[in-house]
């Protein structure tokens, strides 16, 4: 795997990354807690929000400053619109341990794809596996992407990251004497043009952290046979749900169900009904 040896210098990790620690939280009804060790002494925590063993699940990779313990009210409605959510923290956010870094972030994601896999077939969950990254969490999601797209079905990002030039001005990087290219960076407009699984793209329009012609760069890079572009009028960086309700999780189900076939399913069984 490659090592992100520029963006791991100490001065620049300090503008990706800002862990927040805290204690596990009570377990929201139907949840599950799954600890997962990535390497000896760092273990990263998961809560996965269960609706269903039948229901096709997300696995998905929260933005920057954010924690598992900030999906207990969230992921309760994912399960509300048919979908199980399972969410992992990154080192030295919420009660994993170690100390971040791009390079580690990418490497942990390697193990809890795995684990998440095993997780679920050892548990009888039959639902299809989709990835899904919301911000810094889009990098791991399109990562993982490039070289999984036998195990997953589909890929949704949400106020993903394209350049990563224009998001480290926007954060206050001073690059003029670190001569930061996209090569060195996330390289996320690279790797998904390679990625040919459905893909579900959508932003804020008026995101104050990643301009939405980002995501536009994204959705004309990728090259997903079937891909999706939505921006939600009047949404910021942090307002997604908030400004889109339950539209948001309906629309997340739509584009899950088409791929999966459910919609499909669905309209056949009316269908019958009706005859």
């Amino acid at each position: 795997m490659k090592k992100y040896s520029t963006l791991d210098q100490p001065d620049i990790l300090s503008y990706i990354f800002h862990p927040n620690s805290c204690e596990a939280t009570p377990l929201p009804k139907g949840a599950v807690d799954i600890e997962i060790e990535t390497e000896p002494g760092v273990t990263i925590g998961c809560r996965f929000y269960i609706n269903n063993p039948e229901s096709p699940n997300i696995l998905y990779f929260h933005g920057n400053g954010e924690t598992i313990a900030d999906y207990d009210d969230i992921g309760p409605l994912y399960n509300h619109a048919g979908m199980n959510l399972l969410v992992t923290d990154y080192r030295g956010y919420g009660w994993s341990n170690g100390s971040p870094t791009v390079t580690s972030m990418l490497a942990d994601a390697e193990i809890l794809l795995q684990e998440t896999q095993n997780w679920l077939k050892f548990n009888n969950f039959s639902g299809a596996l989709f990835l899904m990254g919301r911000s810094l969490g889009s990098v791991v999601a399109i990562d993982l992407a490039t070289r999984h797209e036998t195990d997953i079905k589909g890929l949704i990002i949400e106020s993903g990251i394209g350049g990563t030039i224009p998001l480290a001005k926007t954060l206050g990087f001073d690059n003029d004497n670190k001569n930061l290219t996209e090569e060195d960076g996330f390289n996320n407009l690279k790797k998904i043009e390679s990625v040919t699984i459905a893909t579900f793209i959508f932003h804020g329009a008026r995101d104050e952290i990643i301009a939405a012609d980002e995501a536009e760069k994204l959705q004309s890079h990728s090259g997903a046979r079937s891909k999706e572009f939505i921006v939600i009028p009047g949404a910021s960086h942090n307002t997604m749900i908030l400004t889109g309700g339950r539209l948001y999780f309906e629309t997340i189900k739509k584009f899950v169900d088409k791929v999966t076939g459910a919609t499909n399913w669905r309209r056949r069984r009316k269908k019958t009904n009706n005859s």
